[in-house]
């Protein structure tokens, strides 16, 4: 990594656009698990179990051993975050 670039990323530029990535990343998770639950009287959410299953077995697993799916939509996740560290690399003229 050159010099130029480690030091952008260890800037507080860097790291809040990283945040605001992550910030979308997760709002947009939370909007589909609450799509997928149901709701109760006192707005609790019940997550189908099926789905805890699922994301139990996700969890427990190391990224290696994910299927070429669960990868592809990590690595999906992941451009988020370096295609907006990039356009902020390039925008800061570094």
């Amino acid at each position: 990594m050159s010099e130029e670039l480690e030091h952008f990323l260890n800037t507080s530029e860097a790291l809040e656009i990283t945040a605001a990535v992550e910030h979308a990343r997760w709002a947009h998770w939370q909007k589909y698990l609450h799509e997928q639950c149901s709701a109760l009287e006192d707005g609790s959410l019940v997550i189908p179990s099926h789905l805890v299953r699922r994301w139990e077995q996700q969890i427990a697993t190391p990224y290696a051993d994910l299927s070429d799916q669960e990868k592809n939509s990590d690595r999906d996740q992941a451009q988020e975050y370096l295609a907006a560290l990039i356009q902020a690399h390039r925008e800061s003229g570094a």
